[in-house]
């Protein structure tokens, strides 16, 4: 929102023109602090709850209440029921996987509404004749609401002054059009206004106010399409299908067939189920999203959705606007030549006159403002803020004389036709990345259409802009990550070529004016492939550059802070605002950088790829798991043979191979590209990598059943295949954890020297019910297991080589 002090409501001076900024010649004061407190008693409140995350109630219920965690209570209560205690293990994991889920979101949710608090817009309210800023939520029925451009429309109103106000309703209606207002028309909130500046009264508030009839149900922890959400929903769906006749047939062929005792059956049925279930795959995406909202906080990033983290990650292609984000909002008046005759003093009172025209200067403007102050003598009869779409403003004005005279500031390839002799000297400045206004004087009445048509120049303004010191090496690491970055800018395109071209941007010698594009989807695209700077950019085309890139397949990143960007903000495909932005650009963007630095962005973009990496890792460890179970159980029923094992062996299986490594693998740092096909590149590995593994363990059960006889045939049998699946799941292990550091090498060995423990401790031997018969089948076991290995190694080269994702 544009940053207004505290003021007293002036009274305009007398003859002053409204339309020139003052306050409206009947001021409305606003409402008194006795007819607030008694609208606040009513109830009459904007009490919409705008949140930045889900409530501690959501949080904990979408953590307990899963499809998973049902099927493993269920399955933990039977356990209780027939068997011993140990068995029953992995409930208590799971229980303490959903803690661990909640306690990170917690985490994430503290930081989220922390920083929603200091990004959170402040509408400028008049109260007893004071213009102030308060909290949205504590506007009331009939405030007088002040607005500016940029500023969003937050709650129902009419219009009581209108100083030029245009207001965008496209996202609430699709016309893309500017709507002028007037006194006594309606505002709709989630509207947003674009040019000029006015009031009104608040007439909804609340649930009733438009959008918030719209919107109720949303709030901004939204979880919008995640490539890895989506993918792992598709596995869980296709693992719950598997798991059903996968548990009647095991029951059914250990009562009946093996005629094994009730008890017994249902231990092993559980055994073969539970490690179906990669029940931890989505408590660790979850703890890594959570993780990464509260590492970007700390950076003073707010991250308003949950997956532009991972959205961000695989953009290849970031659309920049240069105002803003390549240059600081600032600018310095450098120089100021006037054309032909002009009086350099009469030049700058005008300029002087024009500044004090506009209550709501930008950046150039405010620029002009500081190097030439208002003097007195000239009076404003009729103002024109400036557009994006128009490119320039202008005002009506009485000079010292009386002479009356409409003047012009803005893009001075805009005001003059093409060839005019002044355009080569502004070109020249512009290659020096230098901005230039004209200034000039027109021979029409402000409000006809045709004021911009024949206009006689008389100064150009030359404005240094400030260059971000981080903007090049932002710029360099997208280029070294395979980004392309486009700049688009509504300057002249030749300046921000200049301006891209110091900060090292390769293409920004051939910059593009947008005016030249063609209107043609497919024809602008292949425009927009091959440049990389282009200028002269109105908001609505920016929306279509945006489009037009997505049309060829890639993922588009917009950054911004000014109104002019909230359009292609909204449709890219993750929106990137300044914290100091306008409302609107920070109530649609997905992430915004509440410390204003273009550099955070490769932070957003490498946590990012943390967890589209290491969610993908720890997907195999835990679908090689799925694999290896359903394949177990099938090759069990087939051969009419007891399950091999008890739910506490692979507890103890899946705590060591799967559930701690990939918990500090899940939050491990990692560079990788992201890429596309989360489901196909799991699979290709963890498909085969389960099947190698349950064979492994499948062979020396065959052969441990064959070898050993007596009443503890089963246990030693049991013992020997979970040594060739643990071995075996090991190696899976190592393969996923490199490339190696000293970290993930003692994280792999103290793996195996936990469950070196396990054999070698009689008390944890009995607790488990594991121990080695012998050493000819132990042996033989780690046997398997070293074969099982090396196929794996063979296979997971030609599978990277001959089904690359």
């Amino acid at each position: 929102m544009t940053q207004r002090a505290k003021t007293e409501v002036e009274e305009p001076e007398p003859g002053r023109h409204s339309d020139c900024g003052a306050v409206a010649e009947t001021a409305h004061r606003g409402l008194s602090a006795a007819e607030v407190a008694e609208r606040v008693a009513r109830g009459e409140v904007n009490d919409v709850p705008v949140r930045s995350s889900r409530s501690t109630a959501e949080i904990v219920r979408s953590n307990v209440f899963t499809r998973f965690n049902a099927i493993i209570g269920v399955l933990f209560v039977i356990i209780l029921i027939v068997g011993p205690i140990q068995d029953g293990l992995f409930g208590f994991v799971i229980v303490a996987n959903t803690g661990i889920g909640i306690i990170q979101e917690l985490r994430a949710k503290k930081t989220l509404d922390s920083l929603a608090v200091v990004g959170e817009a402040r509408p400028t309210v008049r109260r007893d004749g004071v213009a102030a800023e308060i909290a949205t939520s504590e506007v009331v029925l009939g405030d007088v609401i002040e607005l500016g451009p940029g500023d969003k429309v937050i709650v129902d109103g009419e219009v009581l002054e209108s100083d030029s106000l245009e207001v965008d309703e496209s996202l609430l209606t699709g016309e893309a059009d500017p709507v002028v207002k007037k006194p006594g028309e309606r505002m709709m909130s989630g509207s947003f206004v674009v040019a000029g500046g006015g009031a009104f009264t608040a007439t909804k508030v609340g649930r009733e106010a438009y959008a918030a009839q719209l919107a109720e149900e949303a709030s901004r922890f939204t979880l919008v399409h995640s490539e890895l959400r989506t993918g792992i929903s598709r596995i869980l769906k296709y693992v719950t299908w598997m798991m059903v006749p996968t548990a009647i047939g095991l029951i059914l062929s250990h009562l009946f067939t093996l005629n094994m005792a009730g008890p017994e059956a249902v231990r092993r049925m559980v055994a073969g189920i539970v490690p179906m279930i990669p029940e931890g795959l989505v408590l660790l995406t979850s703890v890594a999203f959570a993780i990464g909202v509260v590492r970007l906080g700390r950076k003073q990033c707010l991250v308003q959705e949950l997956p532009a983290i991972e959205g961000l990650a695989r953009v290849d292609v970031v659309c920049l606007d240069k105002t803003g984000t390549l240059t600081e909002g600032g600018m310095d008046v450098s120089a100021l030549r006037p054309l032909g005759d002009s009086d350099p003093v009469h030049v700058q009172q005008v300029l002087g006159a024009l500044g004090e025209s506009d209550p709501r200067p930008n950046a150039s403007l405010q620029a002009i403002i500081d190097s030439y102050p208002a003097v007195g003598g000239w009076r404003c009869t009729e103002s024109l803020p400036f557009s994006s779409a128009r490119k320039y403003s202008g005002a009506a004005l009485n000079g010292p004389d009386g002479e009356s005279a409409t003047w012009l500031l803005g893009a001075p390839d805009v005001l003059l036709p093409a060839g005019d002799p002044v355009l080569d000297e502004i070109d020249e400045l512009n290659a020096q990345g230098l901005r230039v206004l004209l200034l000039a004087r027109s021979a029409k009445e402000l409000d006809d259409p045709e004021v911009g048509r024949d206009v006689r120049a008389t100064a150009l303004v030359v404005l240094e802009q400030r260059l971000r010191p981080d903007a090049a090496d932002t710029l360099r690491y997208f280029a070294e990550q395979g980004v392309q970055a486009k700049v688009i800018s509504g300057d002249n395109a030749v300046s921000v070529g200049a301006v891209a071209g110091q900060l090292g941007l390769p293409g920004a010698d051939a910059p593009v004016d947008a005016r030249r594009l063609p209107a043609d989807q497919e024809e602008m695209a292949k425009v927009l492939e091959q440049g990389a700077v282009f200028g002269r950019v109105t908001p609505q085309q920016k929306r279509d550059m945006v489009a037009a890139l997505q049309s060829r397949g890639h993922n588009v990143a917009m950054t911004g802070d000014g109104v002019n960007d909230v359009l292609a903000l909204k449709d890219a495909d993750i929106g990137v605002s300044m914290g100091s932005g306008s409302e609107a650009t920070r109530a649609v963007a997905q992430i915004v950088l509440l410390n204003n630095s273009f550099a955070t962005l490769p932070s957003v973009v490498a946590e990012g790829r943390r967890v589209i990496g290491n969610i993908t890792r720890v997907a195999t460890l835990f679908l090689t798991k799925t694999v290896y179970s359903v394949l177990l159980a099938i090759l069990v029923a087939c051969w009419q043979i007891p399950y091999p094992y008890l739910p506490r062996h692979l507890t103890l299986l899946s705590t060591l191979t799967i559930g701690i490594p990939a918990f500090f693998l899940a939050l491990a740092p990692n560079r990788e590209r992201a890429r596309p096909h989360f489901v196909r590149r799991v699979m290709r590995y963890a498909i085969p990598s389960g099947v190698i593994t349950g064979t492994a363990a499948f062979v020396t059960y065959l052969l441990a059943r064959s070898y050993y006889t007596g009443p503890d045939a089963l246990a030693a049998e049991t013992s020997a295949a979970t040594l060739t699946l643990f071995l075996t799941s090991m190696w899976v292990l190592a393969i996923i954890a490199r490339p190696y550091s000293w970290w993930r090498i003692c994280l792999v060995l103290a793996m195996g020297l936990a469950f070196l423990v396990v054999l070698v401790t009689p008390w944890l031997q009995s607790f488990f019910e594991l121990k080695l018969v012998g050493t000819t089948m132990p042996w033989t076991a780690v046997g398997i297991a070293v074969v099982a290995a090396a196929l794996l190694e063979v296979v997971w080269r030609l599978v990277g080589r001959k089904f690359p994702a």
